[in-house]
């Protein structure tokens, strides 16, 4: 256990727990020091006594104007400003009067106006009432003792000692005001410092040399000319370095470096009084404590780290001891402990330069100072800028450590393409995945702009476990509902549900906005600028989808036991393209035999396929099942639906039943004259009823042969027989003759995730309720994307919100959640879908035996098992096993995967487990 005694704790924030007074002597005094040595203070009493914030975040003068009124503390800030202005130029008087020098007042006055009215005022604006007053209050005494001094001087070096002086202190008063108030900008004080001495310096050797040239001409000729411009260059140089190195020594202000040395070399704790706040210069020792504290307690050892960066000058001791410490770190520990540095730091540039160099920042910084000097004095701004490159430092993927303070530092500067590239590199590493998934994501919806873009994301999965951003992935996942959402906006046909779509969207979205605290740092600006991009976009299109209220009763769009017609058919577009190539792009139409599982849509196929394939084929749709009578009935029934469907002329009903084969080949003739290059698809549902019908001896055994003859007669005419099995698999020969003349059998299996989707959000076009993706979900694990029981789950929880709605008067929202779905499954849902499950139970007791034995042990594995455990518990054969299995397999009852058996629809696996076991 750690002893706390030996563990570094800085305390620099401010001592005070009041505001100032106007009327304590002390506050003054106490606003001077803070004012030239502790200049991050004011920041502070800002923050915590400025009640309503600071003037930079109000947009009008309006605003800007009542939230001073309305605040004390800063109205009482600004009057002590004044006041300290006022007071610091009587005390300069009072000082020229003692020493007996000349005191301008008209200079004076001056003073006030610049100070007060164009720098404070300014300042205020630009960064907050605490600037302001800091920025006003310092010029204004440090161009007093400049004007004292310079007035009474009489020697031209000393004057331009004492200006280079007053210039560098007040270069270093404003640049720690600001960086320490603002942003601990590394290097700006002494880079952007050597950079305007540098431009000074050289503007005065160039002036003096060409004064010395025109006077040395014209008072002594030539060679004196040439000499005077030799000589004035070398002043010139002279006074450039002596500028840079005044101003330098100013900015670092080694004075309050050498005050505070001796009483931190032996302790730094409990001694914030004494630490040097506006000195750059690295404090000895400082360093190697920061990195003992980082190792004894990390989360302790960032808190010292934030209160150096917050209180202080101190860079260059904190990202030295950071870089030696994380360089030490296991791997295992890298992203989690810069994720900890990363979640609230001070300033940003602690973690920027982690992964970059602060050496190249002071070379950019002197840049800078360059180029704000000759803007300033010669103009030459938009030329130099246009040369120069002084752009962010980039950052550096060399090292592990390096990569992830760069991935965050990217997610920060919202370039999320950036901290893809970083979190690649450390993908391996514990959470690297994670954030790596992250960074991508967050580049994929940050591309996405208009609604057509976001509905077309591809979004990887997400981490199953996230442990390292959980209210970032909730955000995430509130995305990824908008996006789905939004898909759901643009290809619904139902206008409720795209208005019930963008209206969960919209919430969703600003739900994001109104959470954004609960998000990182480092995230939360590029995730809420993603929230209201996507708001904005999806707002464009609210007046075209309207909205929706509803006052009635919602009619129930769903159908269960019929056959689904119309545009209410959705999905199949596989087996309906591969029906369009035998029967439309062939000159020689096939037969075909279309087979599945129980209520899977094969009728539904056969009854909707006229409309998919156009005027080119025609087809005749009879159910076998209802004939109970003998050959004349069947091909009467045919004969009654091609004349209906093509307007031909029915022959004589009661010559037509004596001799049903003769007429009916007729007929058929009749009908190919007729279509001309139209082709006729005889569609014979439930074919496995031929067999019985033939059984009972109402059909002859050759019925098969007699209707493979009328294929003969054309290649304009072929059959689709639909049922639970192929030709194959039926018990007699009766169907030998068609073997060779159908194609392979085409299954009608599940439909997939998306169309069972679709089926559920578009019912209907004016179907006003609509699903949560998770819902969803749910429905189609329940039933595996099978039909008949889609509709059936969608058809009761239509039924359930009427009646909450209209019969027990209980408002909800018109979208079904999870909570719903099972809502409906725990009530009568499996009393209602008895005939489905009954249908495939006593199926399994056809063909291959031991179905039902197979279907009883998998009904006790939600999840599955092997064969192993299947052959052990069912006592059966290897072969007896395989067979049963192969059968289930067939008919759609069984899924095998990776050698995982488990029944495929886990609704009848409920089922078999509550009614047959």
């Amino acid at each position: 256990m750690k002893n706390s005694n030996f563990i570094l704790r800085l305390n620099l924030a401010p001592q005070l727990r009041r505001s100032l007074s106007l009327w304590n002597t002390f506050d003054y005094l106490r606003l001077l020091y803070w004012i030239f040595f502790f200049p991050q203070a004011l920041r502070w009493y800002e923050e915590n006594h400025g009640e309503t914030g600071s003037l930079k975040d109000k947009k009008t003068w309006r605003e800007k104007l009542e939230l001073l009124l309305r605040n004390q503390n800063q109205i009482k800030l600004c009057l002590q400003g004044l006041i300290l202005i006022f007071f610091t130029s009587f005390l300069s008087w009072i000082i020229s009067q003692d020493f007996n020098v000349q005191f301008y007042w008209s200079y004076v006055l001056f003073n006030w106006l610049f100070s007060i009215c164009l720098l404070g005022v300014a300042f205020a604006i630009k960064f907050g009432v605490s600037i302001g007053v800091g920025v006003a209050v310092a010029v204004s005494v440090i161009m007093n003792m400049v004007a004292i001094l310079v007035n009474n001087t009489t020697s031209n070096f000393v004057v331009m000692v004492i200006v280079s002086v007053g210039f560098g202190v007040g270069i270093s008063v404003v640049s720690s005001l600001i960086v320490g108030v603002i942003d601990a900008a590394f290097g700006f004080v002494v880079g952007v410092a050597f950079g305007v001495a540098f431009t000074f310096g050289l503007i005065f050797g160039v002036a003096a040399g060409v004064y010395s040239l025109v006077v040395g001409v014209t008072r002594f000729g030539v060679v004196v000319g040439i000499g005077s411009v030799v000589a004035s260059g070398v002043l010139g140089l002279i006074i450039s370095v002596m500028l840079g190195v005044v101003i330098s020594v100013a900015s670092l202000r080694p004075e309050n470096w050498i005050i505070c040395v001796l009483p931190n070399l032996i302790s730094i704790q409990n001694r914030s009084w004494l630490f040097p706040r506006i000195s750059s210069i690295p404090l000895p020792l400082l360093t190697t404590r920061l990195e003992i504290s980082l190792k004894q307690d990390w989360e302790q050892g960032l808190e010292n780290i934030n209160r150096i960066f917050q209180y202080s000058l101190q860079f260059f001791p904190a990202i030295i001891a950071l870089n030696r410490v994380l360089k030490q770190t296991p791997q295992e520990h890298l992203i989690y402990r810069i994720s900890q540095l990363s979640e609230n730091p001070v300033d940003w540039k602690l973690v920027k330069f982690l992964s970059s160099s602060l050496t190249q920042e002071i070379q950019t910084n002197f840049i800078k100072g360059l180029s704000i000097a000759i803007h300033e004095l010669l103009f030459f701004w938009k030329k130099l800028n246009n040369e120069i490159n002084v752009s962010a430092i980039d950052t550096r993927l060399d090292t592990q450590p390096r990569a992830i303070a760069a991935g965050f530092w990217h997610l920060h500067e919202k370039e999320p393409e950036q901290a893809t590239q970083a979190f690649l590199i450390v993908r391996s590493l514990q959470y690297g995945e994670e954030m790596f998934i992250l960074a991508q994501t967050l580049a994929q919806f940050k591309a996405a702009t208009e609604p057509d873009t976001i509905a077309e994301i591809k979004v990887s999965a997400f981490p199953s476990e996230h442990y390292l951003r959980s209210a970032t992935w909730d955000a995430m996942n509130g995305l990824h509902c908008v996006l789905k959402d939004t898909k759901l906006i643009l290809g619904a046909t139902s206008k409720s549900a795209r208005s019930f779509a963008l209206n969960r969207a919209i919430g969703k979205l600003r739900s994001i906005q109104d959470d954004a605290n609960t998000l990182p740092q480092a995230e939360r600006g590029l995730i809420v600028d993603i929230a209201q991009t996507w708001k904005k976009a999806l707002e464009r299109i609210a007046q075209e989808v309207g909205n929706i209220s509803i006052t009635e009763p919602v009619k129930n769009p769903y159908i269960i036991g019929d056959p689904v017609v119309g545009n209410l058919f959705i999905g199949r577009e596989d087996i309906m393209r591969k029906l369009e190539e035998l029967w439309v792009m062939s000159s020689h139409l096939q037969s075909i035999v279309l087979y599945g599982h129980r209520r899977m849509g094969k009728t539904s196929i056969l009854l909707n396929i006229a409309n998919f394939l156009g005027s080119k084929v025609k087809v005749i749709y009879v159910n076998l099942q209802k004939f109970s009578g003998g050959m004349g009935e069947v091909f009467l029934e045919i004969s009654d639906e091609i004349s209906e469907t093509l307007n031909v002329s029915l022959p004589d009903e009661e010559d037509f039943l004596k001799h049903p084969s003769l007429n009916f080949k007729r007929h058929l003739k009749k009908v190919l004259k007729k279509i001309d290059t139209t082709g006729l698809i005889i569609a014979l549902d439930e074919f496995e009823s031929i067999e019985e019908l033939i059984k009972l001896n109402q059909l002859p055994a050759n019925f098969m042969t007699i209707l493979r003859s009328f294929v003969q007669m054309s290649p304009k005419i072929a059959f689709a027989f639909a049922g639970l099995h192929t030709l194959e698999e039926m018990t007699e020969d009766y169907y030998q003759p068609f073997f060779s003349s159908v194609t392979p059998p085409i299954k009608v299996g599940f439909l997939t995730a998306a169309a069972t989707a679709q089926i559920l959000d578009n019912p209907d076009p004016d179907f006003p309720l609509s699903y949560e993706p998770e819902a969803h979900k749910t429905i189609y694990n329940l039933t595996h994307g099978q039909p008949y029981l889609v509709q059936l789950i969608a058809f009761d929880l239509v039924r359930r919100y009427n009646d909450q709605m209209f019969e027990r008067g209980n408002p909800r929202d018109p979208v079904f959640t999870v909570e719903d779905v099972d809502a409906v499954i725990n009530g009568t849902f499996f009393q209602n879908g008895r005939y489905y499950f009954t249908g495939v139970w006593g199926q399994a007791a056809e063909g291959a035996p031991h179905q039902q034995d197979v279907l009883k042990v998998l009904a006790s594995h939600p999840e599955g098992c092997d064969r192993t455990t299947l052959q052990q518990t069912t006592g059966l054969d290897e072969t007896a096993l395989n067979n049963a299995l192969e059968t289930l397999s067939r008919h759609d009852v069984i899924i095998e995967a990776g050698g995982n058996i488990r029944i495929a629809v886990e609704l009848f696996r409920m089922w078999v487990k509550q009614n047959q076991l």
